[in-house]
């Protein structure tokens, strides 16, 4: 009987493993199984009219205030994009309040004051010239905004009047569309709970496995006492496995010499292949921003500080000016913002690190993709808007922009420009998207040019 039970420990052990695991991948797929978390929260700047702002509720009441609800919506996009981060509507932040705007200086004056303040100024403007001087002469930027988009805002302004002012939970990201604050941390914890649970599983299964080959060994020794043993018995108590056999075959050595040469040329492909790649590259700037701060928990649009990105090839990095434009009033004493100071006082310019940097023969440009294409900054950046340090989070090969063009579908509607392409393409495969593939974005000439 005993024989039988030591006989039988290899497929009791064989279980007991296929068990554990089994258990470890199921737990696994249901803590993985949790709604994503999600980790939007910057928008990219809106630049369109009011004309091209999300049109109000059908039979939505007038807005407070006030005011068309189109223009009162249209404005408040404007106003987040444009206006949030130096201004609040009841209360002063670097700029002076906004509530009464109306009140004290006509439309007339309001509109060349946003578009070109510094002109004002320099026109001798009683009122604008006892303004720069009270906000301790710093320039308020030029806004290419439309006298339409401008009379959204002050509409929008005017509708919040007497309102508390919204403010971001700390460390929770806001939506755009005003949903309820979500933990942008959420996945990475649920990852953490995971790779936890399975070194607790791991833990276990190799106690369990140490403890039946002690318990193996013990009855190996309460077996070799016994006199009543058959002769099979002794043969199988006795019994040793010569492990040189294993090593001494043909064909095993031939196999572990197949494999030893496929992971070698598996190697010396991929790391042929990720020569001039840059993924992950992280260096560390000569300032200490970080996008988590600005971008993520203070909510300041992208471009705020990359002005040119809805409207030029590049992405500016900004100047020491607009840096100023908050930290002539915030965190002054700060060690980071006096390396700006120095910069300004010695007329040198800050000296960023490029992160993302495409080859010379590669043509982008990030107006394309962002006013005309409609992509948010995360789409290329990720979540950017977590990132003490940015680092380059895509890997902005020739694949992965051509995969992204074969499986982004083009937005036609309301543009008679694709209305023939459309009517040609459907009429070839309606059950494939209006891709950019499908408008020639997988063309050479497109970017090689």
């Amino acid at each position: 009987m005993d024989s039988i039970r030591f006989r039988t420990l290899p497929k009791l052990l064989l279980a007991l493993f296929l068990t554990v695991a089994t258990l470890g991948q199921s737990l696994a797929q249901e803590v993985g199984s949790a709604p994503a978390v999600s980790k939007e929260g910057v928008t990219p700047g809106a630049t369109a009219g009011a004309d091209g702002a999300p049109a109000a509720a059908e039979g939505a009441a007038p807005a407070a205030g006030g005011g068309d609800a189109a223009a009162i919506q249209a404005g408040d996009a404007l106003f987040k994009g444009n206006c949030a981060q130096c201004h609040a509507v009841n209360e002063k932040v670097v700029g002076p309040a906004l509530a009464g705007i109306t009140k004290r200086r006509p439309m007339s004056w309001i509109i060349p004051w946003i578009k070109n303040s510094s002109k004002v100024v320099a026109s001798g403007d009683a009122y604008a010239v006892k303004l720069f001087n009270e906000y301790g002469k710093q320039q308020m930027p030029s806004f290419a905004l439309s006298d339409d988009e401008i009379k959204s805002i002050i509409a929008y302004t005017v509708s919040q009047e007497g309102s508390a002012n919204p403010t971001p939970a700390p460390g929770a990201t806001a939506g755009t569309d005003g949903a309820a604050p979500t933990n942008a941390q959420g996945s990475t914890e649920a990852g953490q709970y995971i790779d936890l649970l399975m070194i607790v599983l791991v833990v276990v299964l190799i106690v369990l496995v140490v403890t039946l080959v002690i318990i193996a060994n013990l009855m190996k020794d309460v077996l070799r006492g016994r006199k009543d043993l058959s002769g099979r018995d002794v043969e199988q108590l006795n019994q040793r496995y010569d492990f040189s056999k294993i090593y001494k075959s043909g064909a095993v050595r031939g196999i572990a010499i197949t494999v030893f040469i496929l992971v070698v040329l598996y190697e010396s492909v991929q790391a042929a292949m990720g020569i001039g790649l840059t993924q992950g590259y992280q260096p560390t700037q000569p300032i200490a921003f970080s996008h988590k701060l600005h971008a993520g928990e203070n909510q300041i649009n992208c471009a705020y500080c990359h002005t040119s990105v809805y409207k030029s090839k590049s992405a500016n990095i900004p100047s020491p000016n607009i840096c100023m434009n908050c930290h002539s009033q915030i965190k002054t004493e700060s060690p980071e913002i006096k390396k700006i100071y120095r910069a300004i006082e010695r007329k040198q310019p800050i000296q960023w690190v490029r992160i993302h940097n495409l080859p010379d023969l590669a043509y982008f440009n990030h107006s394309q993709h962002t006013q005309v294409g409609g992509l948010e900054c995360q789409t290329c950046h990720g979540p950017i808007q977590n990132m003490d340090v940015v680092y380059q989070y895509s890997a902005l090969t020739m694949g992965w922009c051509i995969n992204c063009h074969r499986e982004t579908p083009l937005n036609t509607k309301g543009n008679a420009y694709y209305d023939n392409l459309v009517k040609l393409h459907d009429t070839k495969n309606s059950a494939v998207p209006f891709t950019v593939s499908s408008n020639g974005g997988t063309e050479c000439s497109k970017c090689h040019y």
